[in-house]
């Protein structure tokens, strides 16, 4: 599938020379991150926009009279608690009279429709994982780049027509567009891991990831802010359109180019950062080692990886890691709103401990394997998780303790994910590995905005759901190989070396390339 091509200098030992704190590399930082603060909203905008209505004072129906000629009006309730009561009295009501007329649920008259609510944000988890499914492979072919760019600008495209949307399927139907077509974060994510050498590629991307809490915290103040929902929107998607101005602050991934034999390309990119950053190169960089990609289409290409066994109980390790990290951190998030306390203020909180899980993390997969502190985070929020929802009423602070540790230790977790499973795999194939294993996970955020309506039967029922699925991912975690700190594979070959049974020769692959140098 691939012809190695041994010219001489290895890309780590180029990308080496790069201080990540230069100003090119800076400049690349902010403008990922800020693509990520945008992500980190618009994946989770249906939390708060189409967000259960708590009836303050009355729900009552505006039709004149029922089928049985009874005043219908008379038909109210005066607490939430009472809703579930009324709706099974009024079956036949067209039409009720909501506290705030401007809120999702009262503009598309989703009263005692529970179901259509929840399933916004299901919809919108079923197009990402169809979105990433289409990004990932694409990103691999045609760079992480302009498919970066293409799906902002779609997303911006298909978000501000949601805001526009007459009716709910409407508004469904452009949920789904939008989050299929406008997936920004795989290609962005790879582009981050790739622009830098194996010793740096956790602490740059963590930096660019600081988006994801930043946009969580922001996310709630906004909204509070603005408050109509579709207003909201509008200002929240418009800035996607400005995702055409990263095409003059970001430049294609180098290891990407050399895959696919564009010398040339990655040549002048390595150039133009040695020199936005005072450094000096002296060697040729035109006799850069490279693996070129020969492989004829995505289907082949993953065909061939799959025909390797490592390769496949790996992908299948991911795929259960992804479904169990994306049910409990967004579940997590999704469920926070119902806490005791500010519904603005517990959701802020759950996205703020992501810093201090960012900072955790790096530190963790610095100084230990990748295995040790993926499996160690599984199982501490396992346990929190499973324990949080037999805590004694009368302790909610401990209970919100709990909960928050629990949402800071699966956000670690899922942090892990993301580098381990983008270093199991091929650069050829890894986003479309990436991408792959992503959406399956979205198994997991498909089911997770369902989550709220099992406390109709238990209110811990949704938290010991996700302890439970933490605990089975840090088993599944056993039969992986560990990739900290190893080189990033360019082909079948050494990601398959990454295994015990093939680890000396993957280091005397290395080590061959090095002594080229």
């Amino acid at each position: 599938m691939s012809e190695s091509l041994l010219n001489g200098i290895n890309l780590d030992k180029v990308l080496d020379r790069f201080n990540i704190f230069g100003r090119y590399h800076a400049i690349s930082a902010v403008c990922i991150t800020l693509s990520f603060i945008y992500n980190a909203i618009k994946v989770t905008n249906y939390i708060f926009v189409a967000e259960d209505i708590r009836y303050s004072s009355v729900l009552r129906c505006a039709d004149i009279n029922d089928t049985r000629g009874v005043a219908k009006e008379s038909w109210n309730v005066s607490k939430v608690d009472d809703t579930t009561t009324l709706c099974g009295v009024a079956e036949t009501c067209t039409q009720w009279i909501y506290d705030n007329p401007d809120s999702f649920v009262a503009e598309f008259q989703l009263a005692c429709q529970d179901w259509k609510r929840t399933l916004v944000g299901t919809v919108h988890n079923f197009g990402y994982m169809i979105g990433l499914i289409i990004i990932g492979p694409l990103s691999d072919k045609f760079g992480r780049k302009p498919l970066a760019i293409l799906a902002g600008v779609t997303s911006g495209v298909c978000g501000l027509a949601k805001s526009f949307a007459s009716t709910y399927w409407i508004y469904i139907v452009f949920e789904f567009l939008e989050a299929a077509f406008g997936e920004i974060h795989s290609p962005l994510f790879m582009l981050a891991i790739e622009m830098v050498s194996t010793k740096s590629r956790v602490k740059y991307t963590m930096i660019c990831t600081l988006g994801f809490p930043i946009g969580g915290v922001l996310f709630p103040l906004i909204y509070w802010l603005i408050s109509y929902w579709r207003t909201f929107l509008r200002v929240l998607y418009a800035s996607g359109l400005l995702f055409i101005l990263a095409f003059f602050f970001l430049d294609e991934s180098p290891r990407w180019h050399l895959t696919k034999g564009h010398i040339e390309a990655a040549v002048k990119i390595l150039n133009k950062a040695a020199k936005i950053n005072k450094v000096e190169i002296e060697e040729s960089l035109e006799m850069l080692t490279y693996e070129k990609d020969d492989s004829s289409n995505f289907t082949t290409a993953i065909t061939d990886t799959f025909k390797s066994r490592a390769l496949l109980k790996s992908c299948l390790a991911c795929m259960v890691w992804w479904i169990v990290a994306v049910f409990a951190n967004y579940g997590l998030s999704i469920n926070s709103v119902s806490l005791n306390g500010d519904k603005y203020v517990n959701y802020a909180l759950s996205a703020a401990v992501q810093v201090p899980s960012f900072v955790i993390t790096t530190c963790l997969m610095d100084k230990f394997n990748r295995k040790v502190v993926l499996m160690w985070s599984f199982v501490a929020c396992g346990v929190l998780c499973v324990s949080q929802p037999f805590i004694p009423n009368n302790l909610f602070w401990l209970s919100i303790l709990m909960y928050m540790m629990g949402k800071l230790i699966s956000c670690m977790f899922s942090e892990v994910i993301y580098f381990f499973t983008s270093e199991l795999f091929p650069t050829y194939t890894r986003n479309s590995m990436h991408a792959l294993c992503s959406s399956v996970g979205r198994i997991g955020g498909i089911a997770a905005p369902l989550t709220p309506l099992l406390m109709v039967y238990w209110p811990g029922l949704p938290t010991l759901l996700f302890g439970v699925a933490s605990l089975i991912g840090g088993l599944v975690t056993i039969i992986v190989p560990e990739t900290g700190k190893k080189p990033l594979p360019d082909t079948v070959l050494q990601a398959e070396a990454l295994s015990n049974t093939r680890q000396n020769d993957f280091e005397e692959r290395q080590t061959s390339s090095r002594i080229m140098d």
